[in-house]
């Protein structure tokens, strides 16, 4: 049964998503080159980020009232500011694959894993006023006000700034669910995203993809 998530009427907002299941913990699974590879700025991509993309991102974020900047700007800006300065993260097959479509696309994407969610509906809304999450070991918190997020039965998981550690993949992951943050502004980039994204995903060694059901959230 695929997995299901209610989405909130949103002007801009366009959602892509779907799962990636693994053969083996994560930690075991290596990073096929071509997608290291990719992380070079000389390198050939089908998509490519430009300052429209990156406008248009920061307008989604925008429209609740959420401000994209500094420590909160989209997590595909600060990609694209670690491949320029030589910095971009290696970490592990899926969160390089993801990263990797994140900086070539210029649209935020969301990693969850699955086995780490909790019970309850999994919905994407604006988080109301007030709304904070844990996003690093340390225990920093984020305020989401305004902010698009996909939550779950506690709390907010990921976002298109930065997901919650609570969900967050590691070592030991065998299924993670990837969240696209697309907006209409930019027809079809979405859908192109999502598509490269699936044919990268599943080049990693025994990897299957899962669809997810995105249907409207009921007032």
């Amino acid at each position: 049964m695929a997995l299901t998530i209610a989405i909130a009427a949103h002007p801009l907002l366009e959602i892509g998503a779907f799962v990636t299941r693994l053969p083996c913990s994560l930690g075991e699974l290596a990073t096929p080159p071509h997608i290291v590879a990719l992380a070079d700025p000389a390198a050939q991509a089908p998509l490519c980020s430009s300052d429209t993309v990156r406008a248009e991102v920061r307008n989604l974020l925008r429209h609740g009232g959420f401000k994209p900047a500094g420590r909160s700007k989209p997590a595909s800006e600060y990609l694209h500011a670690a491949a320029a300065e030589a910095r971009f993260p290696h970490i592990n097959a899926v969160v390089d694959t993801c990263n990797v479509v994140s900086l070539c696309s210029g649209l935020p994407i969301s990693l969850v894993d699955i086995d780490r969610i909790a019970g309850g509906r999994l919905a994407i809304e604006l988080a109301p006023a007030g709304t904070s999450y844990v996003f690093n070991p340390s225990g920093q918190v984020i305020d989401a006000s305004g902010l698009p997020c996909l939550f779950d039965g506690e709390g907010v998981t990921g976002t298109p700034v930065k997901d919650a550690q609570r969900t967050k993949t590691h070592d030991g992951t065998r299924a993670a669910l990837a969240i696209v943050w697309g907006t209409r502004a930019l027809p079809g980039r979405t859908a192109k995203t999502v598509a490269w994204y699936r044919e990268l995903a599943g080049a990693v060694a025994g990897a299957t993809l899962d669809e997810v059901a995105l249907t409207a959230r009921s007032t």
